[in-house]
């Protein structure tokens, strides 16, 4: 979904931010001006590819949870209302959450895999078609065994940031 984006100055910020505050906050006041704008207001909201079928809930903390809340999100670089709905999400799916620094290094680890797979299907293609004998086989099959133990570690370092993350997110009774 594309992002529009707008300078403005410190003051017109501030009377936009209060005027949009009865009306849903800032992105919703911007997405129907934009709408307008452009002639959509008649479209269906519902029709757009973009928008999720997402809930708006507001929550008020004490001090003490506002503050454990935002340390937790900055530990993670989300936003705070990210963390939130990320706690929910793991609380009513059991799905993980990761924060996107992780989430890059997950991919990382998965391309490496994969490399890796691409480098064992070619060794044991070239296996099944070479005439090896004695030690040149021993040292192949060696090499083999090597990249397997390489995939196993990798595969387990997935696991143990997917069974790390999901024990962050658990409630401590």
């Amino acid at each position: 979904m594309p992002v529009l984006s707008a300078r403005v100055t410190d003051d017109v910020a501030a009377r936009f931010d209060a005027a949009a505050a009865s009306t849903g906050g800032r992105s919703a006041l911007l997405r129907r001006l934009v709408e307008g704008s452009a002639g959509g207001a008649g479209l269906d909201p519902s029709a757009s590819s973009g928008l999720r079928d997402a809930l708006r809930l507001m929550v008020r903390l004490a001090a003490p949870e506002a503050r454990h809340v935002a340390d937790q999100a900055r530990s993670l670089s989300l936003p705070r209302a990210a963390w939130v709905a990320a706690l929910v999400r793991r609380h009513a799916t059991g799905a993980p959450r990761f924060p996107r620094s992780e989430e890059l290094a997950l991919l990382a680890i998965h391309g490496e895999v994969r490399r890796i797979g691409v480098n064992v299907n070619q060794i044991a293609r070239a296996l099944n078609t070479a005439v090896m004998e004695g030690r040149v086989l021993d040292t192949e099959l060696g090499a083999v065994d090597d990249l397997r133990r390489e995939l196993r570690a990798h595969i387990a370092g997935l696991g143990e940031a997917f069974a790390g993350n999901l024990a962050y997110w658990a409630v401590e009774l």
